[in-house]
Protein backbone atom coordinates (compact mmCIF):
# COMPACT_ATOMS: atom_id res chain seq x y z
CA UNK A 1 0.00 0.00 0.00
CA UNK A 2 1.00 3.22 -1.09
CA UNK A 3 2.02 5.78 1.71
CA UNK A 4 0.63 8.37 0.02
CA UNK A 5 -1.77 10.58 1.68
CA UNK A 6 -5.22 9.52 0.56
CA UNK A 7 -8.79 12.00 0.61
CA UNK A 8 -11.77 9.53 1.95
CA UNK A 9 -15.42 10.62 2.08
CA UNK A 10 -17.81 8.22 2.92
CA UNK A 11 -21.04 9.61 3.32
CA UNK A 12 -22.78 11.07 0.31
CA UNK A 13 -26.67 10.47 -0.76
CA UNK A 14 -28.55 10.72 -3.91
CA UNK A 15 -31.89 12.05 -5.11
CA UNK A 16 -33.38 8.69 -4.72
CA UNK A 17 -33.57 9.96 -0.98
CA UNK A 18 -36.05 12.64 -1.86
CA UNK A 19 -34.35 15.14 -0.30
CA UNK A 20 -31.34 15.27 -2.20
CA UNK A 21 -30.27 16.63 -5.61
CA UNK A 22 -28.15 15.99 -8.59
CA UNK A 23 -27.14 13.04 -10.48
CA UNK A 24 -24.56 10.14 -9.50
CA UNK A 25 -21.88 11.78 -12.13
CA UNK A 26 -22.56 15.05 -10.97
CA UNK A 27 -21.40 14.21 -7.46
CA UNK A 28 -18.49 12.00 -8.32
CA UNK A 29 -17.42 14.51 -10.97
CA UNK A 30 -17.48 17.03 -7.57
CA UNK A 31 -15.68 14.85 -6.00
CA UNK A 32 -12.91 14.47 -8.60
CA UNK A 33 -12.43 18.30 -8.70
CA UNK A 34 -11.66 18.35 -5.36
CA UNK A 35 -9.06 15.69 -5.15
CA UNK A 36 -11.24 13.15 -3.48
CA UNK A 37 -9.31 9.46 -3.85
CA UNK A 38 -12.35 7.33 -2.70
CA UNK A 39 -15.45 8.56 -2.51
CA UNK A 40 -18.96 6.52 -0.84
CA UNK A 41 -22.41 6.63 -1.73
CA UNK A 42 -24.40 6.13 1.37
CA UNK A 43 -28.02 6.82 1.00
CA UNK A 44 -30.69 6.41 3.27
CA UNK A 45 -31.93 2.99 3.30
CA UNK A 46 -35.56 1.99 2.87
CA UNK A 47 -37.90 1.53 5.89
CA UNK A 48 -41.06 1.11 6.74
CA UNK A 49 -41.23 4.15 8.74
CA UNK A 50 -40.79 7.83 7.39
CA UNK A 51 -40.98 6.95 4.07
CA UNK A 52 -40.83 10.12 2.67
CA UNK A 53 -37.39 10.92 3.36
CA UNK A 54 -35.47 7.96 2.10
CA UNK A 55 -35.88 5.31 -1.03
CA UNK A 56 -38.32 2.53 -1.37
CA UNK A 57 -37.78 -1.04 -1.04
CA UNK A 58 -38.34 -1.65 -4.56
CA UNK A 59 -35.72 0.98 -5.50
CA UNK A 60 -32.28 -1.01 -4.09
CA UNK A 61 -31.73 -2.82 -6.98
CA UNK A 62 -31.53 -0.13 -9.19
CA UNK A 63 -29.55 1.82 -6.43
CA UNK A 64 -26.66 -0.68 -6.13
CA UNK A 65 -26.68 -1.44 -9.92
CA UNK A 66 -26.02 1.97 -10.93
CA UNK A 67 -23.50 2.79 -8.30
CA UNK A 68 -21.40 -0.13 -9.30
CA UNK A 69 -21.77 0.80 -12.65
CA UNK A 70 -20.40 4.33 -11.80
CA UNK A 71 -17.62 2.65 -10.33
CA UNK A 72 -16.50 0.94 -13.58
CA UNK A 73 -17.30 4.01 -15.21
CA UNK A 74 -14.94 5.96 -13.18
CA UNK A 75 -12.17 3.25 -12.43
CA UNK A 76 -8.80 4.62 -12.45
CA UNK A 77 -9.95 7.86 -12.25
CA UNK A 78 -11.45 7.93 -8.96
CA UNK A 79 -12.62 4.65 -6.14
CA UNK A 80 -16.54 4.34 -5.90
CA UNK A 81 -18.01 2.86 -2.67
CA UNK A 82 -21.60 1.52 -2.07
CA UNK A 83 -23.12 1.40 1.23
CA UNK A 84 -26.59 2.28 3.09
CA UNK A 85 -27.09 4.88 5.82
CA UNK A 86 -29.25 2.46 8.10
CA UNK A 87 -31.78 4.65 10.87
CA UNK A 88 -31.03 2.92 13.93
CA UNK A 89 -35.02 2.40 14.95
CA UNK A 90 -35.89 -1.06 16.68
CA UNK A 91 -37.90 -2.99 15.11
CA UNK A 92 -38.16 -0.95 11.71
CA UNK A 93 -34.47 -2.05 10.46
CA UNK A 94 -34.68 -4.65 7.27
CA UNK A 95 -32.98 -8.03 6.32
CA UNK A 96 -32.96 -6.78 3.05
CA UNK A 97 -30.71 -3.32 4.03
CA UNK A 98 -28.68 -5.08 6.56
CA UNK A 99 -27.90 -8.23 4.46
CA UNK A 100 -26.98 -6.40 1.65
CA UNK A 101 -23.67 -6.49 -0.73
CA UNK A 102 -22.36 -3.29 0.13
CA UNK A 103 -19.03 -2.19 1.18
CA UNK A 104 -20.10 -0.65 4.69
CA UNK A 105 -23.30 0.23 6.74
CA UNK A 106 -23.33 3.43 8.11
CA UNK A 107 -25.55 3.27 11.41
CA UNK A 108 -27.04 6.47 12.02
CA UNK A 109 -29.74 7.55 15.47
CA UNK A 110 -32.33 10.12 13.68
CA UNK A 111 -35.33 9.18 15.70
CA UNK A 112 -35.93 9.27 19.50
CA UNK A 113 -38.70 7.53 20.17
CA UNK A 114 -40.07 8.37 16.54
CA UNK A 115 -38.94 11.78 16.94
CA UNK A 116 -37.16 13.31 14.18
CA UNK A 117 -35.07 15.13 16.33
CA UNK A 118 -33.13 16.68 13.24
CA UNK A 119 -36.06 17.44 10.84
CA UNK A 120 -36.63 21.28 11.69
CA UNK A 121 -40.18 20.55 11.01
CA UNK A 122 -40.55 18.87 14.01
CA UNK A 123 -38.08 21.60 15.93
CA UNK A 124 -41.14 22.90 18.49
CA UNK A 125 -40.44 20.01 20.69
CA UNK A 126 -37.51 20.87 22.17
CA UNK A 127 -39.13 23.82 23.47
CA UNK A 128 -40.67 21.88 26.80
CA UNK A 129 -38.01 19.30 26.30
CA UNK A 130 -35.41 18.35 29.12
CA UNK A 131 -32.06 18.79 26.99
CA UNK A 132 -29.74 16.91 29.38
CA UNK A 133 -32.39 13.82 29.46
CA UNK A 134 -33.20 14.53 25.14
CA UNK A 135 -29.01 14.11 25.09
CA UNK A 136 -28.71 11.27 27.69
CA UNK A 137 -31.99 9.25 25.31
CA UNK A 138 -30.13 9.89 22.57
CA UNK A 139 -26.53 8.64 23.19
CA UNK A 140 -28.36 5.41 24.86
CA UNK A 141 -29.29 4.82 21.14
CA UNK A 142 -26.19 5.31 19.96
CA UNK A 143 -24.70 2.65 22.16
CA UNK A 144 -27.64 0.60 21.90
CA UNK A 145 -27.03 0.92 17.93
CA UNK A 146 -23.50 -0.26 18.97
CA UNK A 147 -24.03 -3.41 20.87
CA UNK A 148 -25.86 -4.98 17.57
CA UNK A 149 -22.70 -5.26 16.32
CA UNK A 150 -24.21 -4.69 12.76
CA UNK A 151 -22.74 -1.62 11.65
CA UNK A 152 -19.35 -0.47 10.23
CA UNK A 153 -19.51 3.30 10.65
CA UNK A 154 -21.31 5.33 13.24
CA UNK A 155 -23.08 8.56 11.71
CA UNK A 156 -22.84 12.40 13.35
CA UNK A 157 -22.16 10.80 16.14
CA UNK A 158 -23.68 13.94 18.43
CA UNK A 159 -26.15 14.96 15.73
CA UNK A 160 -28.22 15.70 19.02
CA UNK A 161 -26.86 18.91 18.96
CA UNK A 162 -28.26 19.92 15.38
CA UNK A 163 -30.17 23.25 16.60
CA UNK A 164 -27.92 24.13 19.16
CA UNK A 165 -29.72 23.09 22.20
CA UNK A 166 -26.87 21.66 24.78
CA UNK A 167 -26.75 20.26 27.99
CA UNK A 168 -25.82 21.37 30.91
CA UNK A 169 -24.25 18.22 31.88
CA UNK A 170 -20.49 17.31 30.74
CA UNK A 171 -21.06 16.00 27.15
CA UNK A 172 -18.47 13.25 28.03
CA UNK A 173 -20.49 12.15 30.96
CA UNK A 174 -23.44 11.54 28.65
CA UNK A 175 -21.53 9.58 25.86
CA UNK A 176 -18.87 7.63 27.93
CA UNK A 177 -20.81 3.97 27.43
CA UNK A 178 -21.89 4.68 23.87
CA UNK A 179 -18.00 6.12 23.55
CA UNK A 180 -17.30 2.36 24.96
CA UNK A 181 -19.60 0.10 22.78
CA UNK A 182 -18.17 1.32 19.89
CA UNK A 183 -14.71 0.98 21.09
CA UNK A 184 -16.31 -2.88 21.64
CA UNK A 185 -18.12 -3.02 18.81
CA UNK A 186 -14.95 -2.12 16.34
CA UNK A 187 -16.80 0.32 14.77
CA UNK A 188 -15.43 3.89 12.98
CA UNK A 189 -16.40 7.38 14.07
CA UNK A 190 -17.21 9.45 11.06
CA UNK A 191 -15.93 13.32 11.01
CA UNK A 192 -18.71 15.13 9.36
CA UNK A 193 -19.42 18.08 7.99
CA UNK A 194 -22.93 18.52 7.52
CA UNK A 195 -23.41 20.10 10.96
CA UNK A 196 -20.61 23.44 9.47
CA UNK A 197 -24.67 24.04 7.42
CA UNK A 198 -26.46 23.65 10.05
CA UNK A 199 -27.09 26.22 13.23
CA UNK A 200 -24.46 24.46 15.56
CA UNK A 201 -22.37 26.09 12.61
CA UNK A 202 -19.35 23.02 13.54
CA UNK A 203 -18.78 19.27 12.50
CA UNK A 204 -19.91 15.91 13.93
CA UNK A 205 -18.68 15.04 16.26
CA UNK A 206 -17.99 17.93 19.28
CA UNK A 207 -13.78 18.08 19.99
CA UNK A 208 -14.13 16.44 23.25
CA UNK A 209 -16.21 13.26 21.98
CA UNK A 210 -13.65 13.30 18.94
CA UNK A 211 -10.56 13.46 22.31
CA UNK A 212 -12.91 10.32 23.92
CA UNK A 213 -12.56 8.10 20.44
CA UNK A 214 -8.83 8.89 20.24
CA UNK A 215 -8.49 8.16 23.73
CA UNK A 216 -9.75 4.32 23.28
CA UNK A 217 -8.12 4.23 19.43
CA UNK A 218 -11.64 4.57 17.47
CA UNK A 219 -10.65 4.81 13.91
CA UNK A 220 -11.91 7.63 12.06
CA UNK A 221 -13.17 8.35 8.92
CA UNK A 222 -14.23 11.85 7.12
CA UNK A 223 -17.72 12.46 4.97
CA UNK A 224 -19.56 15.59 3.56
CA UNK A 225 -22.88 13.55 4.29
CA UNK A 226 -23.55 15.83 0.84
CA UNK A 227 -27.34 16.14 -0.53
CA UNK A 228 -25.93 18.24 -3.55
CA UNK A 229 -23.19 17.84 -5.76
CA UNK A 230 -22.04 21.20 -4.18
CA UNK A 231 -21.32 19.92 -0.94
CA UNK A 232 -18.75 17.52 -1.81
CA UNK A 233 -15.75 18.23 -0.43
CA UNK A 234 -17.24 21.27 1.89
CA UNK A 235 -14.53 22.36 4.00
CA UNK A 236 -12.54 18.86 4.05
CA UNK A 237 -8.96 20.33 4.78
CA UNK A 238 -10.83 21.94 7.74
CA UNK A 239 -12.28 18.37 8.73
CA UNK A 240 -8.78 16.75 8.27
CA UNK A 241 -6.81 19.55 10.41
CA UNK A 242 -8.92 19.05 13.12
CA UNK A 243 -8.54 15.46 12.82
CA UNK A 244 -4.89 15.88 12.84
CA UNK A 245 -5.30 18.01 15.87
CA UNK A 246 -6.40 15.42 18.07
CA UNK A 247 -3.82 13.40 16.88
CA UNK A 248 -5.13 11.40 14.08
CA UNK A 249 -2.91 10.72 11.06
CA UNK A 250 -5.30 7.61 9.33
CA UNK A 251 -8.56 7.27 8.35
CA UNK A 252 -10.35 4.37 7.34
CA UNK A 253 -11.91 2.76 4.25
CA UNK A 254 -14.01 -0.07 3.47
CA UNK A 255 -14.66 -2.43 0.64
CA UNK A 256 -17.02 -5.32 1.05
CA UNK A 257 -17.11 -4.89 5.06
CA UNK A 258 -13.90 -5.11 5.19
CA UNK A 259 -11.71 -2.16 7.13
CA UNK A 260 -8.57 -0.66 6.05
CA UNK A 261 -6.45 2.30 7.43
CA UNK A 262 -5.04 4.91 5.14
CA UNK A 263 -2.98 7.90 5.80
CA UNK A 264 -4.79 11.27 5.19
Amino acid sequence: MSERSLIVDLHNHTARCNHAEGSLDDYIEQAIAKGIDIFGFSDHAPMDFDPRYRMGFAEMEAYEREVREARERYAGTIDIRLAYEVDWLPGHMDERVMNADVDYLIGSVHFIDKWGFDNPEFIGKYADADIDGIWQDYFDLVEAMANEGRFDIVGHLDLIKVFKFVPETDVRLIAERAMDAIKRAGMVIEINAAGYRKPIGEPYPSRQLLEMAYERDIPITFGSDAHAPQQVGFRQEELRTFARSVGYTVAADFQKRERRLLPF
